[in-house]
């Protein structure tokens, strides 16, 4: 796993549930669109990836257009210090129900490597509580550093290269626009009928 940043502790010999299961299904990862959809995304996701902040929102237009789509968020920091800091700020935002505001905020951010300031303000424009956001980040630090050594391990399990990577059913891809979601996500519904 080169690029990890070594604030996240990045070590082979994690004991870490890589299964499809645990995937798409851990409790503390943060989901969207209809919980009960009859396809799942997993979007691995870098807040300083171009490509990321590209497809994201044909990502969010598909989960809301479409409606019968779950999406389960990954956060995957694999681009430096900044992508970690903006990741925990987001899976810190999940404790007050704001993860996808502060998804949202900071995938519309432009550039990468985004100073911490302008990764504040752009929370703080959001609307997120900022005394309880910092309370949940101090109070949760070893959870929220839990899941992202998850997803990191998961997405090394899985064999994945680089942001973004999405899971559409049985699918793996990366950067899509809107008709290529729309297609592989009719793709995977057809894939399941078949089964």
């Amino acid at each position: 796993m080169s690029g990890v940043p070594a604030l996240l502790g990045a070590s082979s010999a994690w004991a870490v549930e890589t299964g499809a299961d645990a995937v798409l299904n851990d409790p503390e990862a943060p989901n969207g669109g209809n919980l009960k959809g009859d396809v799942t995304i997993a979007a691995f996701l870098d807040y300083n990836c171009p490509y990321c902040k590209k497809t994201a929102p044909d990502l969010a237009r598909i989960v809301k257009t479409d409606g019968r789509i779950r999406l389960v968020y990954k956060d995957w920091p694999i681009l430096g210090d900044a992508s970690v800091y903006g990741a925990q700020l987001a899976l810190g935002a999940h404790y007050q129900g704001k993860y996808e505001t502060v998804h949202h905020a900071l995938m519309a951010l432009p550039s990468m490597r985004i100073p911490k300031d302008k990764i504040l303000g752009a929370i703080q424009a959001a609307g997120v509580d900022m005394i309880r956001l910092q309370a949940d980040l101090k109070a949760k630090s070893d959870a929220i550093t839990a899941l992202l050594r998850r997803h990191l391990a998961q997405a090394d399990a899985i064999g994945l290269e680089g942001t973004p990577a999405y899971l559409i059913g049985p699918f793996r891809t990366s950067t899509l626009d809107y008709d290529g979601f729309k297609q592989a996500v009719a793709d995977a519904r057809a894939r399941q009928a078949k089964k």
